[in-house]
């Protein structure tokens, strides 16, 4: 652990020295040497604080990466590419977008893990990557407790997306269609971003609910699942949604259903809700957001640095526009300690829902 703090300290002070204490042999240490020792640590801890301010002043020296779980072209490319430049303007350094699809976001969550802890590789997730892929997925090896939320920065709304030829308008047609097919023995599929994700877990729910079997479709990513429902190879797809994905609609490319979250629909004021439902659906009800991660044990200073800047992105007004532009809602601003605590309730909803459908790694 001292070499860690060590090396750290190095890095972020190039000129500064420590001596870091060793102990030569195995013999009792006398008084003396028991001062000695407590005199080098304390220098070396104080050493230590020393960098750490060091970093946070210096922090970014260099550019930043977003990692995205998915592959470019989808929802959570998009929001990346739209808060990159002020992100980077704030933080008066280059953020860099890298898409990175597969594991149910895994693969990435993985990598920004295995970088060193020094604010350099953030993270842009949900339930999705980091909650429920571990649950679902035996060669996810990670936890939820090793990430850390610095802030939340969009809430999407979300609906049920249908191929365009379903014959099926709102949540009770579409809960009489899937009861039909599965008797004809042809069972409603439903597109998500991977095994484990949100849009499995919700697929399961509702098969569940209707009380007929379902059959899981998994994609690498948003965009992919969006190419084969436009395509009609899928029936559905239970997802965020955006500008891009209304303007499908309008073409009769694809359908919405029903609305699933609660919030506000601005590019969709119109659209049925799962709420309205009469029979089945009428609780079936779902939301997701985005937020900006680290890993946990990355430096106070750095964490600090990061969520200055993520606010700074919350109060650009070119930011706000596009993202009212995509049909997204903006988060309101979070303290470290309320984006943490709304990140560990998440956790908490989360694993009670995969527990109630019985989902197992595979």
């Amino acid at each position: 652990y001292s070499s860690k703090l060590y090396k750290v300290s190095q890095k972020c002070i190039g000129h500064y020295r420590y001596a870091v204490p060793r102990m030569q042999s195995q013999q009792p240490m006398k008084g003396r040497d028991m001062s000695t020792l407590f005199k080098r640590g304390a220098v070396f801890l104080s050493g230590v604080l020393l960098a750490s301010a060091a970093c946070a002043q210096t922090f970014p020296n260099k550019p930043v990466t977003l990692l995205v779980p998915y592959p470019a072209g989808g929802l959570s490319d998009v929001i990346a590419r739209t808060v990159n430049a002020p992100l980077g303007k704030a933080l008066g350094q280059p953020v860099i977008v890298e898409n990175l699809g597969g594991a149910s976001g895994g693969i990435a969550a993985q990598k920004v893990l295995n970088a060193p802890s020094d604010g350099y590789m953030l993270f842009q997730g949900s339930p999705n990557e980091l909650i429920l892929a571990p649950l679902a997925l035996s060669s996810v090896k990670y936890k939820s407790e090793d990430f850390r939320q610095i802030h939340r920065i969009a809430l999407a709304p979300m609906a049920i997306i249908a191929r365009g030829d379903i014959p099926a308008n709102n949540a009770d047609e579409l809960v009489a269609y899937a009861m039909k097919v599965a008797k004809e023995g042809k069972p409603m599929t439903y597109a998500s971003v991977g095994v484990g994700s949100l849009y499995h877990l919700l697929g399961e729910q509702m098969s569940k609910m209707i009380g007929v079997p379902m059959l899981h479709i998994p994609y690498k990513g948003f965009a992919d699942g969006l190419k084969d429902l436009m395509g009609n190879q899928v029936d559905i797809f239970i997802t965020p949604y955006g500008a891009p994905q209304v303007a499908l609609a309008k073409d009769k490319k694809i359908k919405f259903i029903a609305a699933t979250s609660a919030g506000a629909h601005p590019l969709q004021p119109q659209l049925g809700r799962t709420s309205d439902s009469k029979g089945a659906l009428k609780n079936f009800t779902s939301e997701i957001g985005t937020g900006y991660f680290v890993k946990r044990d990355t430096p106070e200073p750095i964490v600090q640095a990061m969520h200055k800047g993520l606010q700074a992105v919350l109060g650009d007004a070119e930011y706000l526009s596009r993202m009212a532009a995509l049909g997204q809602l903006a988060s309101p601003l979070q303290t470290l300690d309320v984006a943490n605590k709304a990140f560990v309730d998440e956790t908490t909803q989360y694993r009670a829902i995969a527990k109630a459908i019985n989902l197992q790694a595979q």
